[in-house]
């Protein structure tokens, strides 16, 4: 089926920082990122849902791992936002524990998404989460957001930034996307079909 019919999306299983982490019976995907990155705003537009994954006027607040059951035959994975400043320390280190947990017991995870504002250099944070997602033996596929914010000739110029700043290897995919103009959703649905069509 093609991901870009979306016959059902629901918010199934939400996991606090003393949850223990679902059995699924479908492949999932992760999306990570910065607190503010637009993380909501693409996995209701990939969902083509208006405001299922809920979008916060308060960074930071996403403190949960959502799990959203999709066309029931994939799961989204919102994991927590980081690198927000008004957030102690301590629930920083609960939320890296939860994230460092999710990517190295979830037998069912095929792929993390790592979100990242196209418009600025990456930050320390940004590069120590891709450094950490690879680590945990992923290569993440790179979503640079907000592409609607910079003008169409700055594009190359702020992907070669953002390429250089994560350090990221020569094949390593890089995918800008716009919440607003939808731009850049069907090479991500592409993205995840071929997943799909590698499990099946």
């Amino acid at each position: 089926m093609s991901m870009k019919v979306i016959k059902s999306a629901e918010l199934e299983t939400v996991c606090g920082i003393t949850s223990k982490l679902p059995k699924t019976e479908f492949p999932e995907i992760a999306f990570a990122g910065k607190s503010n990155v637009g993380k909501s705003s693409l996995i209701n537009a990939l969902m083509q849902r208006k405001s299922l994954a809920r979008t916060s006027s308060q960074p930071g607040k996403t403190q949960t791992i959502n799990y959203y059951n999709v066309n029931k035959e994939i799961y989204f994975v919102d994991l927590p936002g980081y690198g927000y400043a008004k957030v102690s320390k301590s629930e920083k280190e609960k939320w890296g524990k939860m994230i460092e947990k999710y990517l190295h017991t979830s037998p069912q995870l095929k792929r993390v998404y790592l979100l990242i504002d196209i418009r600025h250099e990456p930050s320390a944070n940004d590069k120590l989460m891709y450094d950490w997602i690879c680590s945990n033996g992923f290569e993440p596929v790179i979503i640079a957001t907000k592409l609607d914010k910079i003008n169409r000739s700055q594009k190359d110029k702020q992907i070669k930034i953002l390429r250089t700043g994560l350090g990221l290897k020569k094949e390593t995919v890089v995918i800008p996307f716009s919440a607003e103009t939808k731009q850049g959703r069907d090479e991500i649905y592409e993205n995840i079909e071929e997943i799909l069509e590698n499990i099946n």
